[in-house]
């Protein structure tokens, strides 16, 4: 059988709303979908998972329509399965492995989990039984998706535990990073809210390092710290007019349409202005994102610049379909060198060259080279830089002996996540730099499984 392929609304009519992009599987096309699952004996696809899902044996379940019951399959090593299904990049990970994606086209894995947490949580039944206390308190440092994954893991194994979070809602990037076309905000919502069902407290509007620092943790009697706080301090091009009215970072971009629900004008007037021509410089997922939600906010015009060849492009191979479909304007092999403003202090334009591919630098990737003679430029009202993000220094102030590396990132031992502070561990973007919802999630489990490891030693040796 062919892959089942989820609908989407239509680009015409998506491209002026904030509505989901993607509608999920009908029940059909899941019990279709599961049933190419080949059942390996060796589940090369599970290999492939970064937070350890048996991935066969929720899709048995399907198979069985036991659709509660592959819901709490993912939900032993998955605290956040309707996120996942939504964001994680399938194609590089578990759905990579499949056998059937070796003369074919894999099993839909994110789909199908998408559709049994929504299933699930469509029933409202997700009663949780206590798990008995070991005695142990955990301290999480931001509440994205590192932290939240440490957080349900260490409340599985009897942990007390609390998270700590600067801004005034738990999700991170899930909350204030992804556009609600991509990840609906009462989706996330509601994976935070089975996390708390765990036992797992949430202290939003602390940041720790200026409201707390961690010994004063310690002090509280915290037996164990995770930090996660993640990547959030942007990068810029470092070019003339970057200054000017009308530029942003991606990162704040993003984060006002989220926290001041644009995405829900005129219900809460607080839109962002864009003007009619947007040009979002850079080419990876939260570029697309940018360039997506200026649409929705009314721009007409709305450019990819990227000093690569579309072959280059590190945005999942789905987004950039979802852009190309709703008319966003691919600008290949151009380099942003100067943005042009007006006596008002207002973007007007963005002063480019062409770049053609050299050799390959330490990425592997094709090294741009400038063609001497080719400036140009373009009529443009604002301009995004989404070129990456770095670690936030407010947030690792006061940390009392954290060591760092030369980039700002927390270093840590690979093999346990702890760092320079007994009994401190890390995972996540703020040791990795930008990476995956769920690679972060992957580093949260790691750590969380060592942290259960730390604190019966320091019990055992208590006692």
């Amino acid at each position: 059988m062919s892959r089942q392929l989820m609908n989407k609304q239509d680009p015409e009519v998506r491209k002026r709303n904030f509505e989901e992009v993607a509608l999920g599987f009908t029940e059909e096309q899941a019990l279709l979908e599961a049933n190419r699952c080949l059942n390996c004996k060796k589940p090369f696809c599970s290999q492939g998972c970064p937070v350890e899902v048996d991935i066969p044996e929720f899709i048995n379940k399907i198979k069985a329509k036991d659709f509660q019951g592959a819901a709490a399959k993912i939900k032993e090593k998955n605290s956040l399965p309707a996120i996942c299904g939504r964001v994680c990049p399938q194609e590089n990970q578990c759905e990579s492995k499949c056998v059937l994606g070796k003369k074919g086209e894999p099993v839909a894995i994110g789909a199908l989990e998408r559709f049994v947490a929504d299933y699930v949580a469509n029933l409202a039944n997700d009663e949780i039984a206590p798990v008995a206390s070991i005695g142990c308190k955990a301290a999480i440092i931001g509440a994205g998706p590192a932290g939240l994954t440490a957080a349900a893991d260490l409340a599985l194994q009897g942990f007390d535990v609390t998270i700590y979070e600067s801004l005034h809602s738990a999700g991170g990037v899930l909350q204030y990073g992804i556009p609600q076309f991509r990840l609906p905000k009462d989706i996330v919502a509601r994976e935070v809210e089975y996390i708390k069902k765990l036992g797992v407290k949430i202290e939003t509007s602390v940041l720790i390092g200026q409201t707390l620092t961690i010994q004063e943790l310690f002090d509280q009697g915290f037996d164990t710290i995770f930090i996660g706080t993640g990547a959030g301090l942007p990068y810029f091009l470092n070019i003339p007019g970057e200054n000017l009215n009308g530029v942003y970072s991606a990162n704040e971009f993003l984060t006002r349409v989220n926290l001041m629900k644009a995405y829900r004008f005129p219900e809460y007037d607080t839109p962002v202005r864009v003007g009619e021509r947007v040009a979002v410089v850079g080419a990876g997922n939260v570029a697309m994102d940018a360039a997506r939600t200026s649409l929705r906010l009314g721009a007409k015009e709305v450019y990819i610049v990227y000093r690569r060849s579309a072959e280059e492009m590190p945005a999942r191979h789905e987004e950039i379909e979802n852009a190309a479909e709703e008319g966003i304007i691919f600008k290949f092999l151009t380099n942003p060198v100067a943005i042009i403003g007006n006596d008002n202090g207002e973007v007007t334009g963005l002063e480019c060259v062409r770049m053609e591919l050299g050799e390959p630098d330490a990425s592997g990737r094709r090294r741009p080279v400038e063609v001497k003679g080719s400036e140009h430029r373009f009529p443009v009202d604002n301009v995004i830089v989404a070129i990456g993000q770095g670690p936030n220094p407010i947030l690792l102030k006061n940390t009392g002996g954290l060591v760092l590396n030369k980039w700002g990132y927390i270093t840590v031992d690979p093999e346990t996540q702890e760092t320079s502070i007994p009994g401190v561990f890390a995972g996540g973007d703020i040791v990795t730099g930008a990476a995956t919802v769920i690679a972060a999630m992957g580093a949260g489990k790691k750590a969380a499984r060592q942290m259960v490891e730390y604190c019966k030693k320091k019990k055992a040796l208590v006692g």
